[in-house]
């Protein structure tokens, strides 16, 4: 992960998914009048929609294998473009 992504669990429907974007953008707009600017950046909706989608998901496991509904689907998001990034998975349970 890095600073401008994110990740989060639902439904795999293209409709649906143009109403998260277009959600996501209606809350935290491209516009370049954010203070964060002032640091020479330009992703200041990014860092904003992030922490609309957060970092991270909680997703059960059974018998080894993912167990998500029927619809259920895991999403990575970039806001602000290709970078760099690294996979931390971490199993907690009995």
């Amino acid at each position: 992960m890095h600073i401008t992504a994110g990740i989060y669990v639902n439904d795999w429907e293209g409709g649906l998914i143009q109403d998260i974007d277009a959600w996501l953008e209606k809350l935290a707009p491209e516009d370049p009048s954010y203070l964060h600017h002032r640091t020479g950046e330009d992703n200041g909706d990014a860092h904003l929609k992030r922490i609309l989608i957060n970092h991270q998901v909680t997703v059960p496991v059974t018998a080894g294998k993912l167990d998500l509904g029927p619809w259920e689907q895991i999403f990575y998001a970039e806001f602000d473009g290709q970078r760099r990034k690294r996979v931390i998975l971490k199993a907690l349970g009995i």
